[in-house]
């Protein structure tokens, strides 16, 4: 994996090989970077990073400038790999080991930018518990964005929240924001 822009543009990252992830591919990650670019002044963010992995999108949204930065994940490998690469590479993130729907019941971080990166082999009713929670615990800031990455064969769609989709590869980035009620 590699960091696409920012203060480390091009530093290849290599993640050891006994972690269980899956790490978003960099044409994926490339495109959702786009997205956001045209909607968000990275260094104003705040991101909450759920089944965090490797970190593969914190450092790229802490290489932009982002400095409020929280990881969450179950694996003690995946906590211990994004910690030490955070201070190699002097970026200002936090990382929290836990379960992340049980981090999501108890929560009291807020953030402008939820990125939820689950396995895929969850169940629609487990993908579906991501959104339902955040939005129960009002844990977007304003104008803020749960972004969840999924496979293709999941359809999020039809969840409340949904806002919109992207799909590259066999991967689709759904988009859920608090939605404006019209008088």
């Amino acid at each position: 994996m590699r960091i696409i822009s920012g203060k480390h543009k091009g530093r290849r990252l290599t993640a050891p090989k006994k972690l269980p992830v899956r790490p978003t591919t960099d044409m994926a990650k490339e495109a959702l970077f786009n997205i956001l670019n045209n909607e968000y002044y990275f260094t104003d963010l705040s991101l909450l990073d759920l089944f965090a992995g490797t970190g593969n999108i914190s450092y790229e949204f802490a290489s932009r400038g982002t400095e409020q930065i929280t990881c969450v994940d179950a694996d003690a490998g995946c906590i211990k790999y994004i910690t030490d690469t955070a201070k190699e590479l002097e970026f200002t993130i936090s990382t929290i080991k836990s379960d992340v729907f049980q981090y999501l019941l108890h929560n009291p971080i807020k953030a402008h930018i939820i990125f939820a990166d689950p396995p895929y082999d969850l169940s629609f009713e487990e993908f579906s518990q991501i959104p339902k929670m955040v939005f129960e615990k009002d844990l977007l800031l304003k104008n803020g964005v749960l972004i969840i990455e999924h496979p293709k064969h999941t359809d999020l769609s039809v969840l409340d929240h949904f806002t919109y989709q992207r799909r590259y590869g066999g991967s689709v980035f759904s988009f859920f924001e608090y939605q404006e009620k019209t008088s």
